[in-house]
């Protein structure tokens, strides 16, 4: 019942996300810990939450837990954004970090993130060898090791603290505050509901820009939305910037790893478009370079840029651990998805929405314009390109690889009217068309269904692709 995907554990309250089954996990957790660690002094680890219903609880379970194996619990006093708490796990020498946050998923979900000592997610083979211990403990039936909460704290091993601070320092490390201060603009901060709430607004208290805040209050139910920095999710930001006639919007979502944005005539800019803006960013106007990581679902426009400066780019699988491993490995100066998980050359190899929103004010700072005429001008140079995506729910269940061989088998010579050039199978089925479209096709591996992607130099063939996309998936099944 319990399996961890590409960002740790996730499951609806009270179902499966229960307080017994947050004990043996982080047993299993605190197995790994004390068998991996090989240090003279107690192994420390951090632990946070997000706003949802009973996250604090579940936290603090954890904490007793690891105090019970011996392990220090730095846990936080507050909700906290994830990256916050991932920092902190490399700023303290942590051995590992625990977020209890389900991201950007319904309320009636809550998840458990595990985090490495290098600040970013556990790796495939670490939450492995989470889930063979947690099968171990169920299989043997050993009830988790829990110490009472008053004398974990009077031990001293559980230490409440607040994470916010080094990790605002080390932000106005990487991004020019004083810059942005000169710009003296108008901004609506949406936290959503979620975690991110109050931390821009906070780093930026000290500036002369004007900032408004929306939906910055505790609400586990969201307010019935998914804390997920989407257009159709951000009505209430799109109302807030034109009602204070804001220059900008910035949305994070439940556990403020993920950036959305909406410009001051009230249009929605993806998190394609932000990657996209700060790249150019960093090389234009900061003089960097290095290489550049996307996911296989990203915008195009991010391979046109580095061709015109010289830069590689890696593409891999959907997911921010991929990005991760490469960040660790090469000298990559930003890596994104097109969910909004977006990070860069000197931060740890997380998304973080905080960080790139605050970057997004540089560019706009930078380039004394409005965002609306930022985004014409990148379309310009470097486009055009039309961005869509629907999700397409299945009657019944098909492998994923399967699924992916009969695409293959099935691969057309057109799409859309423009000749495929070539098939990749990286994730999924991507078809490159010979005018630099492309259409992807993901078969989810845990659900019945496709999640269809395409980009396109004007919205009519893109939508035409999205269409061509659906019909084909549903017909390699036989479900049309």
């Amino acid at each position: 019942m319990i399996h961890f995907g590409t960002d740790g554990w996730r499951a609806v309250i009270a179902d499966t996300f229960t307080f017994a089954n947050v004990r043996l996990v982080a047993q299993a957790v605190a197995d790994v810990i004390n068998q991996e660690y090989s240090g003279d002094a107690t192994p420390e680890t951090v632990i946070g939450f997000d706003t949802r219903f009973l996250s604090d609880r579940f936290a603090a379970e954890v904490a007793r837990v690891f105090a019970a194996n011996g392990i220090v619990a730095w846990l936080t006093r507050a909700d906290a954004p994830t990256p916050a708490i991932s920092y902190n796990v490399k700023a303290k020498g942590a051995a590992a970090g625990v977020v209890i946050t389900a991201s950007h998923n319904p309320p009636r979900y809550n998840g458990f993130k595990l985090k490495s000592a290098y600040g970013g997610s556990a790796v495939p083979e670490e939450c492995a060898r989470v889930e063979t211990i947690l099968n171990q403990l169920l299989n043997d039936g050993r009830e988790p090791r829990v110490m009472d909460y008053d004398q974990a704290i009077r031990e001293d091993k559980i230490r409440r603290f607040d994470p916010a601070w080094v990790y605002y320092q080390h932000l106005g490390e990487l991004i020019n505050i004083d810059q942005i201060s000169e710009r003296e603009l108008s901004i609506v901060c949406d936290a959503m509901w979620g975690a991110g709430r109050g931390a821009i607004p906070t780093i930026l208290s000290r500036s002369r820009s004007r900032i408004t805040e929306i939906r910055g209050t505790m609400n586990p139910g969201f307010g019935g939305i998914h804390p997920e920095p989407i257009l159709r999710n951000l009505n209430d930001l799109v109302a807030a910037v034109q009602r204070v006639q804001a220059d900008v919007g910035l949305a994070t979502d439940g556990d403020a790893d993920r950036i959305g944005a909406i410009d001051g005539r009230g249009s929605f800019i993806d998190p394609h478009t932000i990657f996209a803006l700060s790249l150019l960013h960093l090389v234009q106007n900061k003089g960097q370079r290095g290489e550049i990581v996307k996911t296989v679902s990203t915008t195009l426009m991010i391979d046109t840029v580095a061709e015109h400066y010289g830069l590689k780019v890696h593409e891999t699988p959907v997911g921010f651990n991929h990005i991760a491993d490469l960040m660790m490995s090469h000298d990559i100066l930003i890596g994104g998805e097109e969910s909004g998980g977006i990070s860069i050359r000197g931060h740890i190899p997380e998304g973080d929405g905080i960080l790139m929103g605050l970057l997004l004010l540089e560019v706009i700072a930078q380039s004394n314009a409005p965002l609306h005429e930022i985004v014409a001008d990148l379309q310009k140079a470097f486009g055009p390109a039309h961005y869509g995506r629907i999700d397409s729910t299945l009657k019944r269940q098909v492998p994923k690889k399967e699924m992916v061989k009969k695409l293959v088998d099935a691969a057309p010579a057109t799409l859309g009217g423009e000749t495929v050039a070539r098939v990749d199978t990286l994730d999924g089925v991507k078809f490159y068309l010979a005018d630099h479209s492309w259409l992807l096709i993901r078969p989810s591996g845990t659900e019945p269904v496709l999640r269809i992607y395409a980009e396109a130099r004007t919205p009519e063939l893109m939508k035409a692709l999205l269409a061509e996309g659906s019909a084909m998936g549903q017909q390699v099944i036989g479900e049309n």
